[in-house]
Protein backbone atom coordinates (compact mmCIF):
# COMPACT_ATOMS: atom_id res chain seq x y z
CA UNK A 1 0.00 0.00 0.00
CA UNK A 2 1.89 2.80 -0.12
CA UNK A 3 3.12 5.97 -1.19
CA UNK A 4 0.89 8.13 -2.64
CA UNK A 5 2.78 9.36 -5.78
CA UNK A 6 2.38 13.38 -6.25
CA UNK A 7 1.28 14.33 -9.66
CA UNK A 8 1.36 17.99 -11.03
CA UNK A 9 -1.53 19.75 -11.64
CA UNK A 10 -3.34 23.41 -11.69
CA UNK A 11 -4.04 24.28 -7.87
CA UNK A 12 -7.17 23.70 -6.34
CA UNK A 13 -10.47 26.51 -8.38
CA UNK A 14 -11.72 28.40 -5.76
CA UNK A 15 -15.59 28.68 -5.99
CA UNK A 16 -15.88 25.83 -8.06
CA UNK A 17 -14.37 27.39 -11.08
CA UNK A 18 -12.85 25.19 -13.47
CA UNK A 19 -9.05 25.26 -13.50
CA UNK A 20 -7.23 25.77 -17.21
CA UNK A 21 -6.95 22.37 -18.66
CA UNK A 22 -9.32 21.08 -16.10
CA UNK A 23 -11.66 18.75 -17.19
CA UNK A 24 -13.92 18.54 -14.08
CA UNK A 25 -15.15 21.42 -11.45
CA UNK A 26 -13.00 20.63 -8.52
CA UNK A 27 -13.59 22.35 -4.80
CA UNK A 28 -11.94 22.50 -1.71
CA UNK A 29 -15.39 20.77 -0.35
CA UNK A 30 -14.73 17.80 -3.32
CA UNK A 31 -11.51 17.21 -1.73
CA UNK A 32 -12.72 17.20 1.70
CA UNK A 33 -15.29 14.82 0.82
CA UNK A 34 -12.57 12.53 -0.69
CA UNK A 35 -10.65 13.13 2.58
CA UNK A 36 -13.05 11.75 4.70
CA UNK A 37 -13.99 8.88 2.58
CA UNK A 38 -10.29 7.37 1.83
CA UNK A 39 -9.86 8.01 5.75
CA UNK A 40 -13.22 6.04 6.80
CA UNK A 41 -12.38 3.02 4.29
CA UNK A 42 -8.84 2.48 4.11
CA UNK A 43 -7.37 4.65 7.27
CA UNK A 44 -5.35 7.12 4.65
CA UNK A 45 -4.75 10.60 5.86
CA UNK A 46 -4.68 12.50 2.73
CA UNK A 47 -2.78 16.34 3.57
CA UNK A 48 -3.63 19.28 1.65
CA UNK A 49 -0.78 18.76 -0.46
CA UNK A 50 -2.40 15.91 -2.11
CA UNK A 51 -5.37 17.51 -4.53
CA UNK A 52 -3.31 17.30 -7.56
CA UNK A 53 -3.15 13.78 -7.31
CA UNK A 54 -6.95 12.99 -5.84
CA UNK A 55 -7.90 15.10 -9.04
CA UNK A 56 -5.91 13.14 -11.41
CA UNK A 57 -6.88 9.79 -10.36
CA UNK A 58 -10.82 10.08 -9.63
CA UNK A 59 -10.41 11.84 -12.67
CA UNK A 60 -10.55 8.63 -14.49
CA UNK A 61 -13.27 7.11 -12.17
CA UNK A 62 -15.81 9.89 -13.54
CA UNK A 63 -15.12 8.86 -16.62
CA UNK A 64 -15.09 5.12 -16.13
CA UNK A 65 -18.67 5.64 -14.45
CA UNK A 66 -20.19 8.05 -16.73
CA UNK A 67 -20.08 10.87 -14.18
CA UNK A 68 -19.83 14.75 -15.28
CA UNK A 69 -19.03 16.28 -11.57
CA UNK A 70 -17.64 15.09 -8.60
CA UNK A 71 -20.04 15.86 -6.46
CA UNK A 72 -22.09 13.45 -8.71
CA UNK A 73 -19.75 10.87 -8.25
CA UNK A 74 -19.31 10.99 -4.66
CA UNK A 75 -22.38 11.11 -3.85
CA UNK A 76 -23.29 8.26 -6.09
CA UNK A 77 -20.13 6.49 -4.57
CA UNK A 78 -21.83 6.58 -0.65
CA UNK A 79 -25.44 4.86 -2.02
CA UNK A 80 -23.18 1.89 -3.24
CA UNK A 81 -23.06 -1.65 -1.04
CA UNK A 82 -20.69 -4.05 -1.65
CA UNK A 83 -16.79 -3.28 -2.73
CA UNK A 84 -16.98 -2.99 -6.61
CA UNK A 85 -17.11 0.77 -7.32
CA UNK A 86 -15.47 1.36 -3.50
CA UNK A 87 -12.63 -0.95 -4.44
CA UNK A 88 -11.51 1.14 -7.47
CA UNK A 89 -11.90 4.33 -4.96
CA UNK A 90 -9.09 2.93 -3.17
CA UNK A 91 -7.47 1.51 -5.80
CA UNK A 92 -7.20 4.49 -7.67
CA UNK A 93 -5.93 6.46 -3.99
CA UNK A 94 -2.81 3.79 -3.41
CA UNK A 95 0.02 3.73 -5.12
CA UNK A 96 2.48 1.22 -4.60
CA UNK A 97 6.10 2.11 -4.73
CA UNK A 98 8.06 -0.91 -4.36
CA UNK A 99 11.27 -2.90 -5.61
CA UNK A 100 12.89 -6.43 -4.95
CA UNK A 101 14.77 -6.19 -1.91
CA UNK A 102 14.36 -3.04 -1.20
CA UNK A 103 15.97 -1.59 2.28
CA UNK A 104 18.69 -4.81 2.11
CA UNK A 105 18.96 -4.99 5.98
CA UNK A 106 15.62 -6.12 6.74
CA UNK A 107 16.79 -9.52 4.55
CA UNK A 108 19.99 -10.09 6.48
CA UNK A 109 18.31 -9.36 9.62
CA UNK A 110 15.58 -12.17 8.64
CA UNK A 111 18.06 -14.70 6.85
CA UNK A 112 19.97 -14.73 10.50
CA UNK A 113 16.48 -15.56 12.26
CA UNK A 114 15.54 -18.08 9.30
CA UNK A 115 19.00 -19.92 10.21
CA UNK A 116 18.77 -20.15 13.62
CA UNK A 117 15.63 -21.83 13.22
CA UNK A 118 16.49 -24.03 9.78
CA UNK A 119 13.66 -26.59 10.14
CA UNK A 120 10.91 -24.22 11.02
CA UNK A 121 8.27 -24.62 10.67
CA UNK A 122 7.55 -20.44 9.73
CA UNK A 123 4.49 -18.57 9.31
CA UNK A 124 5.53 -14.91 8.20
CA UNK A 125 3.23 -11.57 6.93
CA UNK A 126 3.73 -8.79 4.00
CA UNK A 127 0.83 -6.99 4.82
CA UNK A 128 1.63 -4.52 2.07
CA UNK A 129 2.05 -6.72 -0.95
CA UNK A 130 2.08 -4.16 -3.56
CA UNK A 131 3.28 -6.05 -6.95
CA UNK A 132 4.66 -8.61 -5.25
CA UNK A 133 8.62 -8.01 -5.39
CA UNK A 134 8.55 -7.88 -1.42
CA UNK A 135 6.87 -10.81 -1.03
CA UNK A 136 8.95 -12.85 -3.41
CA UNK A 137 12.06 -11.44 -1.73
CA UNK A 138 11.13 -12.61 1.52
CA UNK A 139 10.30 -16.03 -0.03
CA UNK A 140 13.69 -16.15 -1.89
CA UNK A 141 15.24 -15.32 1.63
CA UNK A 142 13.60 -18.32 3.04
CA UNK A 143 14.54 -20.85 0.45
CA UNK A 144 18.19 -19.71 0.45
CA UNK A 145 18.47 -19.73 4.69
CA UNK A 146 16.36 -22.85 4.99
CA UNK A 147 17.49 -26.35 5.14
CA UNK A 148 13.79 -27.30 4.54
CA UNK A 149 11.73 -24.74 2.48
CA UNK A 150 8.55 -26.37 3.11
CA UNK A 151 8.70 -25.93 6.50
CA UNK A 152 7.53 -21.67 5.45
CA UNK A 153 4.96 -20.17 4.27
CA UNK A 154 3.87 -16.80 3.55
CA UNK A 155 0.73 -14.59 3.80
CA UNK A 156 0.98 -11.85 1.71
CA UNK A 157 -2.11 -9.21 1.57
CA UNK A 158 -2.87 -5.68 0.43
CA UNK A 159 -5.75 -3.41 0.21
CA UNK A 160 -5.22 -2.55 -3.49
CA UNK A 161 -6.64 -5.66 -5.20
CA UNK A 162 -5.26 -4.73 -8.75
CA UNK A 163 -1.97 -4.96 -7.55
CA UNK A 164 -2.87 -8.20 -5.70
CA UNK A 165 -3.55 -9.82 -8.84
CA UNK A 166 -0.01 -8.72 -10.18
CA UNK A 167 1.77 -9.98 -7.21
CA UNK A 168 -0.29 -13.47 -7.83
CA UNK A 169 0.89 -13.47 -11.69
CA UNK A 170 4.61 -13.49 -10.78
CA UNK A 171 5.12 -12.02 -14.18
CA UNK A 172 8.11 -8.87 -14.43
CA UNK A 173 9.94 -7.32 -17.13
CA UNK A 174 13.32 -8.25 -17.29
CA UNK A 175 15.20 -4.52 -16.86
CA UNK A 176 13.58 -3.85 -14.16
CA UNK A 177 14.42 -6.50 -11.44
CA UNK A 178 16.90 -4.08 -9.68
CA UNK A 179 18.57 -5.84 -7.08
CA UNK A 180 18.93 -8.85 -8.19
CA UNK A 181 21.62 -11.05 -8.36
CA UNK A 182 22.62 -12.91 -11.46
CA UNK A 183 22.21 -16.28 -9.07
CA UNK A 184 19.12 -15.51 -8.25
CA UNK A 185 17.84 -14.59 -11.28
CA UNK A 186 19.51 -18.43 -12.47
CA UNK A 187 17.59 -20.30 -9.59
CA UNK A 188 14.02 -18.38 -8.78
CA UNK A 189 13.07 -16.90 -11.85
CA UNK A 190 12.23 -18.01 -15.68
CA UNK A 191 12.66 -15.87 -19.00
CA UNK A 192 10.44 -15.33 -21.59
CA UNK A 193 10.74 -16.81 -24.69
CA UNK A 194 9.43 -15.50 -28.35
CA UNK A 195 6.31 -13.03 -27.66
CA UNK A 196 7.15 -13.16 -23.86
CA UNK A 197 11.00 -11.92 -24.90
CA UNK A 198 12.05 -8.90 -22.12
CA UNK A 199 9.78 -10.65 -19.31
CA UNK A 200 10.56 -13.22 -16.79
CA UNK A 201 7.97 -14.94 -13.81
CA UNK A 202 8.80 -16.15 -10.38
CA UNK A 203 9.29 -19.88 -10.61
CA UNK A 204 6.42 -21.85 -9.13
CA UNK A 205 7.65 -23.27 -6.22
CA UNK A 206 8.17 -19.66 -5.07
CA UNK A 207 4.38 -18.84 -5.71
CA UNK A 208 3.20 -21.71 -3.83
CA UNK A 209 4.69 -20.75 -0.79
CA UNK A 210 2.22 -17.69 -0.51
CA UNK A 211 -1.46 -17.02 -0.05
CA UNK A 212 -2.56 -14.14 -1.50
CA UNK A 213 -5.24 -12.53 -0.03
CA UNK A 214 -6.79 -8.81 0.61
CA UNK A 215 -6.79 -7.26 3.80
CA UNK A 216 -7.61 -3.73 5.22
CA UNK A 217 -5.04 -3.11 8.11
CA UNK A 218 -7.84 -0.59 9.80
CA UNK A 219 -10.40 -3.22 9.81
CA UNK A 220 -10.73 -5.68 12.70
CA UNK A 221 -11.79 -8.81 10.73
CA UNK A 222 -8.41 -9.93 9.91
CA UNK A 223 -8.69 -13.87 8.73
CA UNK A 224 -5.97 -15.24 10.39
CA UNK A 225 -6.20 -18.00 12.70
CA UNK A 226 -2.58 -19.07 13.87
CA UNK A 227 0.04 -16.32 15.04
CA UNK A 228 3.19 -15.24 12.88
CA UNK A 229 6.73 -15.51 13.87
CA UNK A 230 7.50 -12.68 11.76
CA UNK A 231 5.61 -9.54 10.32
CA UNK A 232 6.66 -7.08 7.39
CA UNK A 233 4.79 -4.06 7.48
CA UNK A 234 6.74 -1.45 5.72
CA UNK A 235 5.92 2.00 4.37
CA UNK A 236 2.43 1.47 5.48
CA UNK A 237 2.16 3.28 8.69
CA UNK A 238 3.05 6.32 7.37
CA UNK A 239 0.08 7.16 5.78
CA UNK A 240 -1.95 7.05 9.37
CA UNK A 241 -2.70 9.26 11.60
CA UNK A 242 -1.07 8.09 15.30
CA UNK A 243 -4.17 7.08 16.57
CA UNK A 244 -5.15 4.72 13.53
CA UNK A 245 -1.30 3.59 13.63
CA UNK A 246 -1.92 2.47 17.12
CA UNK A 247 -4.82 0.40 16.63
CA UNK A 248 -2.91 -1.53 13.59
CA UNK A 249 0.20 -1.83 15.94
CA UNK A 250 -2.35 -3.67 18.76
CA UNK A 251 -3.67 -5.66 16.06
CA UNK A 252 -0.14 -6.71 14.73
CA UNK A 253 0.31 -7.42 18.37
CA UNK A 254 -2.26 -9.80 18.75
CA UNK A 255 -1.19 -11.95 15.50
CA UNK A 256 2.55 -12.03 16.06
CA UNK A 257 3.73 -14.94 18.53
CA UNK A 258 5.77 -13.73 22.12
CA UNK A 259 8.93 -12.67 20.30
CA UNK A 260 8.17 -12.39 17.11
CA UNK A 261 9.92 -9.64 14.63
CA UNK A 262 8.04 -6.60 13.04
CA UNK A 263 9.46 -5.17 9.77
CA UNK A 264 8.72 -1.35 9.16
CA UNK A 265 9.53 1.05 6.51
CA UNK A 266 12.92 3.58 7.22
CA UNK A 267 10.92 6.86 7.95
CA UNK A 268 8.08 4.91 10.73
CA UNK A 269 9.73 5.14 14.48
CA UNK A 270 6.90 3.35 16.92
CA UNK A 271 8.59 4.28 20.14
CA UNK A 272 5.40 5.62 21.52
CA UNK A 273 4.39 1.82 21.64
CA UNK A 274 7.07 0.62 24.01
CA UNK A 275 4.66 -1.24 26.05
CA UNK A 276 3.65 -3.66 22.39
CA UNK A 277 7.08 -3.81 20.60
CA UNK A 278 10.87 -3.39 21.68
CA UNK A 279 13.25 -2.03 19.25
CA UNK A 280 15.64 -4.45 18.26
CA UNK A 281 17.61 -3.27 15.44
CA UNK A 282 17.09 -0.46 12.38
CA UNK A 283 13.37 -0.13 11.92
CA UNK A 284 13.05 -3.75 13.21
CA UNK A 285 11.06 -4.41 16.35
CA UNK A 286 10.09 -7.48 18.97
CA UNK A 287 6.76 -7.95 19.94
CA UNK A 288 6.47 -8.07 23.87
Amino acid sequence: MPALRERTAPPPAPGGVPAPNREFVWTDRDFDRVRSLIYERAGIDLHAGKHAMVYSRLSRRLRETGHSSFSDYLGWLETRDGEGEWQEFVNALTTNLTSFFREQHHFEIFASLLAARPNGPWSVWCNAASTGEEPYSIVMTAFESLGNPASFRLTASDIDSKVLAQAANGVYRADGLKGISQARLQRFFLRGKNGNAGMVRIRPELRAAIDFLSVNLIRDDWPFREPFDAVFCRNVMIYFDAPTQRRVLERIHRVLKPGGMLFVGHAENFSDSRDLFTLRGKTVYERR
